[in-house]
């Protein structure tokens, strides 16, 4: 029977298929190792990780991972790195940042062709169950304003 390289206790079978050590707190602190993962493709969706071993390794190291956009988007996984500047020579100068694009100009809040009070009215009558029509006579206004009133206050939660 397999037995815990650190205290020295029986293992279950099990257990000793894939583990040298029991699971006593000391002995897994001790022979517990971390998985290092790596991320091979990403995307908005999801990403897709692995554990950085052997096989994975060498699938890294020969391109089965590569992106395969990289052709036509960005720089080149093959392309040369820039030479560097020798001692002495003049410091390279950095790019210049392309313009920014100037904001478009904020949108000015829509007029409403009704007032604060009219709305709080036309709502207040809406909760005690009157219909549009019957709140436009009581206000003065058509009913197809006060349904627009009902319907904004819809939109913007206060109903």
């Amino acid at each position: 029977m397999a037995q815990c390289i650190t205290c020295g206790t029986p293992l279950h079978p099990e257990r000793a298929q894939k583990y040298d050590y029991c699971m006593a707190p000391e002995c897994q602190e001790k022979n517990a190792k971390g998985l290092t993962m790596v991320a091979v493709g990403m995307n908005k969706a999801a990403d897709e990780l692995m554990i950085l071993d052997d096989q994975t390794r060498e699938n890294l190291a020969s391109g089965r991972f590569r992106d395969q956009r990289r052709g036509s988007f960005g720089t080149s996984a093959s392309a040369a790195p820039a030479p560097r500047p020798g001692p002495g020579a003049a410091p390279a100068r950095r790019p210049a940042r392309p313009a920014r694009r100037a904001q478009p100009a904020r949108r000015p809040k829509p007029q409403v062709p009704w007032t604060g009070k009219q709305e709080r009215l036309a709502l207040l009558y809406n909760e005690q169950g009157l219909r549009p029509d019957e709140i436009a006579q009581k206000l003065g206004v058509s009913s197809y304003l006060v349904t627009q009133i009902i319907l904004a206050a819809r939109n913007r939660g206060k109903i």
